[in-house]
């Protein structure tokens, strides 16, 4: 464990490194320090199963084995192993958690929340919260991409927002995006305006568009200094209390469950509900795996599925009324016991 994620280094995220170490940490204590060669199958069955004897939940067991398995993997393209034990090793089968997409009205409440939240704070500590909400709804883009969004990825001509990793400068701190996709997304005339307005109230010597510049201002000339800035940080710690304040939000909109995270799932589905194909909305979003893209398709599925059942059902209602009149049922010689079965076979 420690030779693979020493030679993977920093390619991954230190969440992800996290999740490995843990998983193959209770793995070792599972099954016993042993020889990575002799691991087996059984070896990777039985931890499953002592997992799930311990009141472990089936979503979590599957994590940590598949970061097991994706140590061996590696091991296996290092030449260490032939093959790797847990290759076949049956998941256990979690329920897939609903994708929770914000309602139009509920969309328009939390906008007007964002106003009158940002409208009370110092907009040199807090967060143009009206802006950053209208910006993810209209681009899909994840929190870490919005907060290390900069002016130089504004194009106010072509009216599009930039997507890319960043090294570390002088004025800036490094980014790694997620799954390393660089990709370029359509802005409104109208978000374009707001953004124009927006860098007119901020001084000049400030590169990022939603860093509160009292927040910038602590990054750069305290925390970097002294070498308390990471990869990491640049990922979740841009902002200060940011769940805290989008929690207030929501209370204040009177939408009781959500994350931030959830604008971004809004949006996705917002392109695939006018039409846009797959594969598009894979690109923009900036999925590497086509599955992730296809949970967001299949949510605006079942939408469309309950619309036509609607539809439907107001359709037929016309049609099906006259197989249960009296006078239908007489003019058949339809008795109470088979009215079922004769309706459904008319049907």
């Amino acid at each position: 464990m420690e030779d693979s994620l020493a030679r993977t280094g920093d390619q991954i995220r230190g969440s992800t490194r996290r999740i490995a170490e843990t998983a193959m940490n209770d793995f070792i204590g599972t099954i016993g320090n042993i020889d990575f060669r002799s691991v087996t199958l059984a070896h990777g069955e039985f931890y499953r199963q002592t997992r799930l004897d311990r009141g472990k939940s089936n979503a979590t067991v599957k994590k940590d084995l598949a970061a097991i398995k994706r140590l061996f993997t590696l091991a296996v393209l290092r030449g260490q192993l032939e093959e790797n034990p847990l290759q076949y090793i049956a998941m256990p089968k979690s329920q897939k958690k609903k994708i929770n997409i914000y309602r139009d009205d509920q969309c328009q409440r939390i906008q007007k929340a964002a106003q009158e939240y940002s409208a009370k704070w110092n907009r040199e500590t807090s967060v143009n919260w009206d802006l950053l909400i209208t910006v993810a709804l209209a681009t899909a883009l994840r929190r870490s991409e919005l907060m290390n969004c900069t002016w130089a990825n504004i194009d106010f001509d072509a009216q599009t927002i930039e997507v890319n990793s960043k090294e570390n400068t002088r004025d800036t701190w490094e980014l790694r995006i997620k799954d390393a996709h660089h990709r370029t997304l359509p802005l409104t005339e109208e978000i374009v305006q707001m953004l124009v307005y927006h860098q007119a109230q901020q001084p000049e010597g400030y590169p990022y568009v939603f860093v509160p510049t009292a927040r910038y201002d602590h990054i750069q000339n305290v925390l970097r200094p002294k070498g308390k800035w990471t990869l990491e940080d640049s990922r979740l710690r841009v902002v200060n209390n940011f769940k805290r304040s989008f929690d207030k939000i929501l209370l204040k909109a009177s939408v009781k469950t959500g994350t931030f995270h959830d604008i971004r799932r809004t949006a996705i589905s917002i392109w695939f509900a006018n039409g846009m194909r797959e594969y598009e909305v894979m690109r923009l979003a900036g999925h590497s795996d086509f599955s992730t893209t296809h949970k967001f398709y299949l949510a605006v599925a079942d939408d469309l599925v309950d619309h036509a059942r609607v539809a439907t059902a107001q359709g037929l209602r016309q049609k099906l009324v006259r197989f249960g009149t009296p006078s239908f049922e007489a003019e058949k010689g339809i008795d109470s016991v088979c009215r079922k079965s004769l309706y459904c076979k008319e049907l």
